[in-house]
């Protein structure tokens, strides 16, 4: 992988070998012709600069404009955009560990495992994912990037049997209010950074042993021997105060996204009610294997984020309106714990009083 965030992450993760297998994995997607591939592309694109004022409109937060690029792109480029992500949000972890054990023994082996395993949950995702914000993205005057899965939100809309032009508004609304989130509260991914970071800081030990232990609960995942997920397993108690902080605010992202899309949705998409319904049973309704990795990724902990979340919103908009319930951008301090996620009230005796 050609990133140079990659190289100090390299030690530990083989990452040329994860989006290698990923690519192989994931596969290209649904058959479609030359002109649906070029007007599903088109309209994503149109869907998420509608998405904006929309959003913008329901919400009262006003994004920085061409500063997060909208990107559409298929699935390996979806792989190796997620790939160039994790090892830059991995470096510290790496960079933090190798300076305690330089060389150790077992690490080429432990990397090329690793980076079988990463491409595996990279290519099961991959196949997966419809939208994504990513808020450590940068370049040349851009903050952040925010990609459409073209081939997955054609597969999902036949799959559904949904209005197409109905789905993908839908998608790019929730997917367009996080890049709005960020764009217009600017200090809400160095915040992200900077816990991620506390993290990292307290993850110590040998990265061959480490390699190695991660690698058992992984089988041991699978094997049904141990529940929860990956994040789970590698949470010292030491990291559960921290991790509940990251909780917070990914319950928050997630759930005012949802809200977003259920107060805008019945405006501007006919058909949201039946698409909501839809995707919810389709989500009941996979299979023993993809259940089994969604709870090794974690994804059923992120929909109950979106639930715990939209509660959250929903419960503070009631109390404080919308004006009040925007206290929670104005600074890190008025972000919401995990307690508060649950509770809303005591956000709202907090920050308002």
């Amino acid at each position: 992988m050609s990133d140079p965030d990659a190289s100090s992450t390299e030690s530990m993760i083989d990452w040329d070998l994860a989006v290698k297998v990923a690519t192989k994995v994931v596969g290209e997607g649904p058959v479609v012709t030359r002109a649906e591939a070029h007007d599903a592309v088109a309209e994503l694109r149109a869907g998420a600069e509608r998405s904006t004022p929309l959003v913008r409109e329901f919400t009262g937060l006003v994004a920085a404009e061409r500063t997060a690029p909208v990107l559409v792109v298929d699935r390996p480029n979806w792989v190796q955009a997620n790939a160039q992500a994790f090892a830059k949000i991995l470096t510290p972890i790496a960079a933090n560990l190798l300076s305690e054990r330089s060389g150790s023994p077992g690490m080429g082996l432990g990397a090329k495992l690793t980076g079988a395993e990463a491409g595996l949950m990279l290519g099961f995702m991959g196949s997966k994912v419809l939208g994504q914000f990513d808020p450590f993205h940068e370049g040349p005057d851009e903050h952040g990037r925010l990609l459409l899965v073209a081939p997955n939100v054609v597969h999902i809309e036949r799959e559904l049997g949904v209005d197409p032009h109905d789905f993908r508004l839908w998608v790019c609304l929730h997917e367009e209010t996080h890049r709005v989130q960020f764009t217009a509260v600017p200090w809400m991914a160095d915040h992200l950074r900077s816990q991620m970071e506390l993290v990292a800081g307290s993850i110590k030990g040998d990265p061959a042993q480490l390699v190695g232990d991660l690698t058992k609960k992984v089988v041991d995942l699978f094997t049904g021997k141990t529940d929860g997920s990956l994040i789970d397993l590698m949470t010292t108690p030491e990291q559960k105060q921290v991790i509940d902080q990251i909780t917070g605010v990914m319950s928050l992202l997630e759930g005012h996204a949802d809200v977003v899309m259920d107060g805008v949705g019945p405006e501007v998409i006919p058909t949201v009610a039946s698409i909501r319904n839809r995707f919810t049973q389709r989500r009941q309704g996979v299979g023993t294997l993809d259940k089994l990795l969604r709870r090794l990724l974690g994804i059923d902990q992120k929909m109950a984020q979106y639930r715990d979340g939209a509660v959250f919103v929903r419960a503070a908009v009631d109390k404080v309106g919308m004006d009040g319930f925007n206290a929670v951008w104005e600074e890190p301090a008025n972000l919401p714990s995990k307690a508060e996620i649950l509770d809303p009230q005591l956000w709202i005796s907090r920050v308002h009083g």
